[in-house]
Formats: C-alpha cells, structure tokens, sequence
C-alpha cells in the first residue's frame, strides 16, 4: 500500500505540468485558432483586409478557397482565403 502511494506520488508532478502545459499552449493556441476561422468565414465583399504578407486590399470577391482583392486601380490580386490576416482597422465589419 505504501508503495503504491509513493509511485502515485512521483506521477503526480508529471501530470501537474501536463495540466499546466494544457492550459498555457494548447487551450491559448485553440482559442485563436477559433477565432481566425470565425474571422475567415465572416469575410464579405466590401471588407478592407491585411494579408499575411503585409498586402492591404478590399475584397471585390469570395469563394470556399480564394480572395480576389483590389490593391490599387485596375488590380486585382486573388489569395488563397488563409493567406487572410484580418481585416483592417478601416475595414467594415
């Protein structure tokens, strides 16, 4: 009986910090991930987004996979939808 308290004591700081590993990476990581995908299926035509390389633009359409965004006057650049890092400060909700 001993015996069985101390193997279950040595376990116990190993499944502390699993706990503690669960709660500061992986609930942090899903609670953002969650959220960009919420972000990406909100997108409309109209909104004023960042890419992730840092390209600002105003989506004039949408598809399951694609972006097509105007930059500049007469261009139209499409992305890959993920390639969206949010929609701008200025941009419509």
């Amino acid at each position: 009986m001993e015996n069985e308290m101390a193997a279950l004591g040595s376990f116990a700081p190993i499944i502390l910090m699993i706990i503690i590993f669960y709660f500061m990476l992986y609930r942090p990581q899903k609670k953002a991930r969650d959220e960009r995908d919420k972000m990406l299926s909100s997108l409309q035509v109209g909104n004023r987004v960042i890419t992730i390389g840092g390209m600002y633009g105003t989506i004039t359409a949408l598809t399951d996979e694609t972006v097509r965004l105007k930059v500049a006057d007469k261009v139209e650049l499409e992305f890959a939808r993920a390639s969206i890092n949010g929609v701008a400060p200025d941009g419509k909700s």
